[in-house]
Order: structure tokens, then C-alpha cells, then sequence
């Protein structure tokens, strides 16, 4: 995504931001753990427009096409329009991601303690809900055929092998690499911990969600989490008795990177879209570029 030549100071995977007002820029060093950072926010979006819209275009052929692919393209649409969301903090400094990549767990079977393997899939801010199904499908394709699972599954592998000691010593090289901006780009792209967002789909197994914790190690600033959808029985202003349809949200985010009232934006945006599936059916009119 990014067509900005890489200057001192800047990471494989984003650019630093220099224009950041001065408290954003100590908020790293106040909070130096990304947990210590966390926005923790429930929301329940109604989704009987968007349930009808997906039904008639799984019948238009798109199978699977499911909440969790409007959300992501949710997402995406809004970093089209507030890209300080796909930011990320590294060795206490802010950064511009250069592409937007979602990461999520995929499971060949429902039953306990089946092995998931996670994916990540890279988007662009021009993305359409019809982008993110095609994308989607072909990595997770790529995943579900191969006996050995995702590349960040073999490299857990083969650490999960090392002697305790040889283990903790590594993570310890891996997270001071890391600070630094040394990691290896392999290795970035393999990482299930350096992304813009991570989402799970816990209403595919027919529970609420959770409130699911971002990582220190990496630069994850984002986690989703939505459930199975549910009936509410509202009144309207005639005393007419309605069904709606809800799914229930809950996200944890990163403070480092925006603050609260952008966060905000970002929800009042997805409300939008939820009335509107149609927005994220077609590619932007303009995309934001961030500040620099």
C-alpha cells in the first residue's frame, strides 16, 4: 500500500510519524507495555439490514459470505477514511502501517482442542467486501490444504522443541530484534503478532464474546471480537412490536496510537455501515493518507 520511500528511522513494516504533538509521543514511555495501553469497549451492532444483504449474496454465489467478512471490510473502509487506526507503536515510537493486514485463527474442525492455525491476509484501503471474501478464501484455502500449516504454525513448531532455557533465551533475542526494528521480513510476515488487526469469529461456535487480550510482543493494536447473532423485541414509536437482529462486540485497543475520541469515530463509522451495508460494496471515493 505504502508508495513512500523508506527514510532513517522508519521500520519494514511502517514509517515513523515525526508530526506527532509532543504528549503522544511520551504516551510510549509512560506506558511502555501495550497492555498497559488498553481501551476496552462493548458495542452491539444491529444487523438486520446487513443479515439480509449477506443472505441475498450468498444466494447471488457467495457462499460463505458471513459477518465476519462485512466486519473486516468494516474495518478497512475505515482506515480508508481514519488511517491513524492502522498505526502501531514499536520501541516506544509511532509508526504508519504500510499495508493493512487482519490476522485471524481458522479451525478444520469445531471439536475441543483441535489445532487452528493462524492466518494473515493483506488488504489494501480500496478493498470491497467482495475483495476481502476472495482474499479470505484463497489464503484460507492455502492453509486448510497444506499438511504443514501456516508458516508462523512451523516456526512455533520448532521453538516449542528447544530446551527451556535456549527457548526463553530466544524470545529475549526476538523482542530486543524487534524494538529495534531488526526482525527479519520473513519473519514479520509470518507473525501472527504484527498486524493491523486480529478478529475472532466466536459466533461461528454459538457464544458471546470475550474481551481478548492485544500482545506485548509485536505490534498488534487491535483485537475484535463478535458473537452469535441474537433476537430483541423492541418497541417502535407507534408501540408497534419489532424483531431486531444484534451481534455483540467487544474490542480492545491500543491507545498508543489514537486516543479515545478517534476510537469513537471508528465505532459511529461501523454503526454507519451496519445500516448501510452497501458503502463497503464498492471501493472509496478518496483514501486518507496519514499524517507524517
Amino acid at each position: 500500500m505504502s508508495k513512500n520511500k523508506r527514510r532513517y528511522g522508519d521500520r519494514k513494516e511502517g514509517r515513523l510519524i515525526r508530526s506527532l504533538p509532543p504528549f503522544y509521543k511520551l504516551i510510549p514511555y509512560m506506558t511502555p507495555h501495550r497492555c498497559d495501553r488498553c481501551n476496552q469497549h462493548e458495542e452491539s451492532f444491529e444487523v438486520s439490514v446487513v443479515d439480509k444483504r449477506l443472505r441475498q449474496l450468498r444466494v447471488s454465489g457467495y457462499k460463505e459470505m458471513s459477518v465476519l467478512h462485512f466486519l473486516i471490510a468494516a474495518y478497512i473502509r475505515a482506515v480508508s477514511m481514519m488511517p491513524g487506526l492502522n498505526r502501531f507503536v514499536a520501541g516506544r515510537r509511532v509508526y504508519a502501517r504500510n499495508d493493512i493486514e487482519i490476522v485471524l485463527s481458522v479451525r478444520q474442525d469445531r471439536r475441543a482442542g483441535a489445532p487452528a492455525a493462524n492466518v494473515k491476509v493483506s488488504f489494501e484501503p480500496t478493498d470491497t467486501i467482495f475483495d476481502v471474501y476472495r482474499k479470505i478464501n484463497d489464503r484460507v484455502s492455502e492453509i486448510l490444504v497444506s499438511e504443514e500449516g501456516s508458516t508462523a504454525d512451523e516456526y512455533a513448531d520448532m521453538a516449542s522443541r528447544l530446551p527451556r532455557f535456549l527457548l526463553r533465551f530466544t524470545m529475549s533475542v526476538l523482542k530486543f530484534m524487534d524494538y529495534y526494528g531488526w526482525l527479519p521480513e520473513g519473519a514479520i510476515n509470518a507473525s501472527p503478532f504484527h498486524g493491523s488487526m486480529a478478529i475472532s469469529d466466536l459466533g461461528s461456535l454459538g457464544v458471546s464474546p470475550v474481551y481478548h487480550h492485544i500482545y506485548n510482543f509485536g505490534t498488534l493494536p487491535m483485537y475484535i471480537s463478535f458473537g452469535a447473532k441474537r433476537h430483541s423485541y423492541e418497541l417502535n414509536r407507534k408501540g408497534e412490536m419489532l424483531d431486531k437482529k444484534y451481534v455483540d462486540c467487544k474490542l480492545v485497543m491500543d491507545e498508543g496510537i489514537v486516543d479515545a475520541h478517534y476510537y469513537a469515530q471508528l465505532i459511529q463509522a461501523f454503526k454507519v455501515m451496519f445500516s448501510h451495508p452497501e458503502i463497503v460494496e464498492t471501493p472509496p471515493g478518496k483514501v486518507i493518507d496519514d499524517i507524517y
